[in-house]
């Protein structure tokens, strides 16, 4: 079985896997990351949405012998602390999550999108920015104004 090291959240780690190990596999079996969720294991839902090497990806899509050597951030590896992130705050006070379950993919989404998008980001550019990420449970509207807000504390705005 092939060895792979990355780092995850900060911290090198090194695994023994399968070749076929999916990259959400490691996370929350081997390394007990289990805030990435697997939804629906077709790629459709971003509930196994993870950061690598600062791009967005559905974990459950990549092999983890091909996040070798990539620095791969999960929910668990973004609040410093006591101290959520800005994006993380802004979900919490926008009431952006009901069940949770589509959170963690969101967050990390929803990060990726505030740095993608420009500063005056619209309700619209965020919907689309969102695509890849489903929630069952809310009508999306808390959650585009968690990001929106999100985004204007990430730029030391808000």
């Amino acid at each position: 079985m092939p060895m792979v090291a990355m780092t995850v959240n900060g911290r090198p780690i090194s695994a023994e896997v399968e070749a076929r190990t999916l990259l959400v596999e490691l996370l929350r079996s081997s390394l007990g990351l289990t805030g990435t969720h697997v939804g629906c294991d077709t790629s459709q839902c971003g509930a196994c949405v993870v950061a690598m090497n600062g791009r967005t990806v559905k974990a459950c899509t990549v092999l983890a012998v091909q996040a070798a050597e990539a620095a791969v951030i999960t929910i668990e590896g973004l609040a410093t602390g006591e101290v959520l992130h800005p994006m993380q705050t802004a979900f919490r006070e926008h009431h952006a999550l009901q069940c949770g379950f589509c959170t963690p993919g969101m967050v990390l989404s929803a990060i990726e999108l505030a740095q993608r998008l420009p500063p005056a980001v619209t309700p619209e550019a965020i919907r689309e920015g969102l695509e890849g990420n489903l929630c069952r449970c809310t009508g999306y509207h808390n959650i585009v104004a968690a990001v929106g807000a999100g985004a204007t504390a990430m730029r030391g705005k808000g």
